[in-house]
């Protein structure tokens, strides 16, 4: 008698415990976003030079040297900082070993370039002799205040997932309550560089060793956030 008294509490403990945890409160689920478009900042580029011969002449050839100069005259002349200019990699570690072997050998060199505005970047390129650009490539790309936008974005949309919360609930003759519970969802894009002309082909054409710097057109960053905000209704 006294184990069944003893079972008889526990199960009433239990579905006692089990009603506590039941949320009776009257609920409203809605979402708000947030978006924006913002043009990258901070792009980082590489710059590939490398020593060709003039008219297949070895006795003419445009030295890396003469090539690096012009590169370095030619950010010092946009008014980017020398710092944002880094040499990547060399072709050979013993490239100039190979030059004294072989009088024909052509050196490459291998550079990263940090701008915060494209068009510095055409001017830059189109300073340097095109046949000895070999490529460029953007490595990446990025918002100097990526952070703080993301931020305004998402309490934007929290503000919006309120205000639909509040009218939607006022149509009905009630009043919104606080918050109970907050998901965030994220969906940002970003999109490649597109070149509408290369410097490749540039370069591959005697007649355009003095054109000017091709033309580049960067498509924006969007930046999406939607807020998914559980409201209780007094």
């Amino acid at each position: 008698m006294k184990k069944l008294m003893t079972l008889a509490f526990v199960a009433l403990f239990s579905v006692s415990a089990l009603a506590q945890q039941v949320d009776l409160r009257r609920k409203i689920n809605v979402s708000g976003s947030a978006e924006t478009e913002i043009t990258p900042d901070i792009i980082y580029i590489s710059i590939s030079l490398k020593e060709y011969l003039k008219d297949n002449n070895s006795k003419k050839k445009v030295d890396i040297t003469t090539l690096e100069n012009q590169l370095y005259a030619a950010v010092q002349k946009a008014g980017v900082d020398k710092e944002n200019l880094m040499i990547n990699n060399l072709s050979s570690f013993s490239w100039a070993t190979e030059k004294k072997k072989n009088p024909d050998f052509l050196a490459s060199k291998q550079y990263r370039l940090k701008v915060s505005d494209l068009n510095k970047f055409n001017d830059i390129i189109g300073a340097i002799d095109a046949k000895g650009i070999a490529s460029t490539n953007i490595e990446s790309y990025d918002y100097s205040k990526i952070t703080s936008l993301k931020k305004e974005l998402k309490i934007q949309a929290l503000q919006a997932a309120k205000a639909k919360a509040t009218y939607l609930v006022e149509a009905l003759g009630d009043k919104l309550g606080g918050a109970i519970d907050i998901q965030e969802i994220e969906n940002q894009v970003y999109p490649q560089a597109m070149y509408r002309s290369n410097v490749m082909m540039k370069a591959e054409s005697a007649d355009m060793a003095g054109a000017a710097a091709p033309d580049i057109d960067f498509k924006k960053i969007k930046l999406n956030y939607v807020m998914n905000v559980v409201f209780e209704i007094k």
